[in-house]
């Protein structure tokens, strides 16, 4: 805790620093400040946001300055030592590999040498962490995918990706939420709605729980 460092970005946030290597253990202790965060309050606190390797917290400048904050919030990293890994979750996302909902996949298949359906099994086998939600509400960045089907990314980017397309670019994987435009590898869709804006809450993965993909046909 004490290798953290804070700094200011703009005038109404701190950016902690809670290490520099993407790893689960650094995913626990973001997970353990930010479940601190929430059991013990700092007035002028608004929200914040984990990363990999970061947790920003955004505050009101004119109920707390700057450096009080920063002395809150490393008092709170000392109880962040002490505080339990919350228990994380594992959703399983039914998928429906390839055809019009997984267009890339045959490309991924070739690029790896692989078939497609060694692709699907070796997809399908791992559980995955969410590191951290971004890009658009509720994106999953997913860690564990095997680099037997680590692909590019598309040199052209789409410029409209179907809510529910499963991707990959480099070794990662994620899920869309939303139609956005996209530069992955789609390799399948899940019929999951993963942001909702009538549902409580409004996305269904957080940071820190697990996904498992489940291959399911389009019956």
């Amino acid at each position: 805790m004490s290798s953290f460092t804070y700094q200011p970005l703009g005038d109404t946030a701190v950016r902690i620093q809670m290490g520099s290597e993407i790893c689960p253990d650094i995913n626990n202790i973001i997970r353990n400040y930010c479940q601190c965060l929430e059991q013990y309050p700092i007035k002028g606190v608004t929200e914040w946001i984990p990363a990999y390797t970061t947790v920003t917290v955004f505050y009101k400048p004119h109920l707390i300055r700057y450096h009080e904050l920063c002395v809150e919030l490393k008092q709170l990293a000392v109880k962040t030592k002490h505080a339990p890994v919350p228990p994380a979750d594992i959703i399983t996302i039914p998928i429906l590999y390839g055809g019009k909902y997984g267009p890339d996949i045959d490309y991924v298949a070739k690029y790896n040498r692989l078939t497609v359906p060694e692709v699907i099994s070796i997809h399908s086998q791992p559980v995955y962490l969410i590191y951290m939600l971004g890009f658009v509400p509720g994106f999953p960045y997913l860690g564990g995918m095997p680099e037997q089907i680590a692909t590019p990314r598309l040199e052209t980017p789409r410029a409209a990706v179907p809510a529910g397309s499963v991707g990959i670019a480099g070794c990662q994987t994620g899920i869309y939420p939303l139609q956005t435009p996209g530069g992955w590898q789609l390799i399948g869709q899940t019929p999951l709605r993963l942001y909702d804006p009538d549902r409580v809450p409004p996305v269904l993965l957080k940071a820190g729980d697990y996904i498992k993909f489940k291959p399911v046909s389009e019956e």
